[in-house]
């Protein structure tokens, strides 16, 4: 959520940052209704003056033994009178909150100006896409063909955009998610958490999914959410909290299970593995200090990228542009990794800096240290380290073989005990 202070003093900001975005302005809307809360809080102030007044008013008459029935009418009005301002206030402040709640956040300075995804620039690519001498074959063909894949069997039981992953596969999915926990835990620094992959509306709203994006998500008949992504529960654990400086940065990590409807990608991937309703991810979070955020992004998706480069898989960094970032981002890094079943490359991960915009819409703050005194909104930070799903994805399209099999990468062999090569079900 934006600083409504921001708003009152660089107005012309806001809507400079709702423009990169392709959004109308909204500053004039927001201060009217600015203007007319602090105008009934002004007057809530004056009446409470003349009250504070006439009861000594009241007091002096008494002490008199004079009539104080005028008096206490007046102030039994003022009170009535100090009732519907409040109420007034409240509807004034509800107004302002609820515009504010659907508000992107306002993009970092660096990032480009762009409609959607042909605006976004290329900051780095990564390794040389293998020369295959066989036509590559797409991942669902493959897993199919290998008698692993089963995309007919979840459909019967759960409709379109699911699969059954077997045997090999299914092992080869739990040795990339394992994989990626062990990287970041010794060697990135994060510490391994187990989240509910059931949250309430302040949850989703913290991380900014809700109110404008319920139809993305899946709710229950009791009124919980399925997690589209354990950002939501790991950036949640520092809701309405105040954290020590010295605890910061926070650095989090989880592999879950996320759901999404996919309401708005009607059309899109609609075989394969690469946009399902349920698939499973390794999530990174951080918590810093301001100062800090802009390093910590990069950190971040080098931690990312690093999961890529053992695998030897080919890449390419590239910073989202104002049209094609998230709602919650103010600055955001897409890792796209090379498919030569399609011959392109495809997201894999999103790295991104929220700046202090999720801290407050949760309350999230921490307590600096030495002589100075309050609290400050902390800095969150959220990437994919990355996406199991369409990482089983890649290794399968980038390790196929001219028979059809799949040379398992050697950073996953221990965890496939020893197995070299993925081949047909028996």
């Amino acid at each position: 959520m934006l600083d409504i202070k921001w708003i009152r003093e660089q107005p012309a900001a806001l809507d400079e940052a709702l423009r990169r975005r392709g959004q109308p302005a909204r500053s004039p809307e927001i201060l009217a209704l600015d203007k007319a809360r602090r105008d009934v809080q002004t007057r809530m102030q004056e009446l409470q003056s003349e009250r504070n007044r006439l009861s000594k008013d009241i007091g002096a008459a008494k002490a008199k033994k004079q009539d104080a029935s005028e008096l206490m009418a007046r102030v039994a009005a003022l009170k009535e009178d100090t009732q519907k301002l409040e109420e007034q206030e409240r509807e004034a402040a509800k107004q302002i909150d609820d515009l504010l709640a659907i508000l992107p956040n306002a993009p970092d300075a660096t990032v480009p100006e762009g409609r959607d995804e042909t605006g976004n620039k290329e900051v780095r690519r990564v390794g040389t896409p293998r020369t295959l001498d066989f036509k590559p074959k797409e991942h669902a063909d493959l897993g199919t063909a290998l008698g692993l894949m089963d995309f007919d069997a979840a459909a019967r039981m759960s409709g379109a955009r699911f699969v059954v992953l077997k045997g090999a596969l299914a092992r080869l999915e739990r040795a990339l998610a394992a994989f990626m926990l062990d990287l970041h835990t010794t060697v990135n620094g994060y510490a391994e958490h187990n989240v509910p992959h059931l949250v309430r509306d302040d949850a989703l709203f913290g991380t900014g999914q809700l109110p404008k994006f319920a139809d993305d998500l899946f709710r229950t008949t009791l009124g919980n959410w399925l997690i589209p992504t354990a950002e939501v529960s790991l950036t949640n654990l520092v809701r309405e909290q105040i954290v020590e400086e010295g605890a910061l940065p926070m650095r989090l990590t989880a592999h879950t299970p996320c759901y999404r409807s996919e309401a708005g990608a009607a059309g899109k991937d609609t075989t394969g593995m690469i946009r399902q309703h349920q698939f499973s991810k390794v999530e990174l979070v951080s918590i810093t200090r301001p100062e800090d955020s802009d390093a910590e992004h990069e950190r971040m998706t080098q931690c990312a990228e690093e999961v890529l480069k053992r695998l030897g898989l080919p890449y390419r960094t590239m910073l989202l542009c104002t049209g094609d970032m998230g709602f919650s981002s103010r600055k955001t890094y897409d890792i796209e990794v090379w498919l030569p079943g399609q011959g392109r490359y495809r997201e894999i991960s999103s790295c991104s800096n929220c700046g202090d915009f999720q801290a407050r819409r949760m309350s999230a703050r921490y307590r600096p240290k030495g002589d100075e005194k309050g609290t400050r909104f902390v800095h969150t930070l959220n990437g994919s380290g990355l996406a199991v799903g369409r990482t089983l994805v890649a290794v399968l399209e980038n390790y196929q073989n001219a028979d059809g099999t799949i040379t398992v990468p050697a950073e996953l062999r221990p965890y496939m005990g020893g197995m070299e090569k993925v081949t047909h079900a028996r």
